[in-house]
């Protein structure tokens, strides 16, 4: 990805980790607060463990505009399930608000009443594995365009067998090949709106079967039924 392209995503890091630190994506959606996967945070890490750099495409290579922060605080969903994924869902609160401006801007949340069909192309971004079997995260940006796909096929029999809930996304193509991968967890599916021309966030990067399998596409938690609790939280 070229620098700025995608403004809002963070790298959520643990400085203990080896290369980069890199462990999930996330999206700023206020000067404060970033918008990520519950399911990041199972494994115990102390929060003030938790460094998020702002700003960034290249991991290694932070540029003027980078910003680094700490976690605050830490709110996972209350009906978040690790078992079925279900409320996949977390908001991280920044020690220090961010500057923002060409690097860095907020993603817009939209609420229940925009239309699907108001929607033009999509893209994910993260620094996940480009590869599932490798796990290397690369240390620049990636992006690629998905195309969602209806959450009826995706739970058919052929594809996810029911595993999704009401609340989840399907993006990504029915014969595989471009996908979300491991690291890309917590990141942004952004579409843009063929009338007004900005992006939305639609969702959050949840779990899949392997990486760009066929009939096995991304899963994302959609925001728009957690609008309002992403309000309650925040305000």
């Amino acid at each position: 990805a070229v620098l700025g392209a995608w403004p809002w995503i963070v790298s959520i890091q643990d400085p203990w980790v080896v290369g980069s630190g890199h462990v999930c994506g996330g999206t700023l959606i206020s000067d404060q607060w970033v918008l990520t996967a519950a399911h990041c945070f199972t494994k115990y890490r102390p929060l003030t463990m938790w460094r998020v750099m702002v700003g960034a495409t290249h991991l290694a290579q932070p540029v003027p505009e980078t910003q680094v922060r700490w976690a605050r605080q830490l709110i996972l969903h209350e009906d978040y399930d690790n078992s079925t994924e279900a409320n996949d869902i977390a908001l991280m609160e920044l020690d220090q608000p961010v500057r923002c401006g060409y690097y860095v801007q907020q993603a817009c949340v939209p609420d229940p009443s925009l239309h699907l069909a108001q929607l033009g192309t999509c893209y994910v971004s993260g620094w996940g594995s480009t590869n599932a079997r490798s796990g290397n995260s690369p240390l620049l940006l990636q992006e690629a365009q998905v195309y969602l796909i209806d959450l009826n096929t995706c739970n058919s029999s052929q594809w996810y067998q029911g595993a999704l809930h009401s609340h989840n996304l399907c993006a990504g193509y029915p014969q595989g090949g471009i996908d979300t991968c491991q690291g890309d967890s917590g990141g942004p599916l952004v579409c843009r709106d063929t009338q007004a021309g900005h992006f939305w966030l639609m969702g959050i990067t949840s779990w899949g079967v392997g990486c760009a399998r066929a009939r096995q596409p991304g899963v994302y938690t959609a925001t728009q039924p957690f609008y309002e609790w992403i309000l309650r939280q925040t305000g």
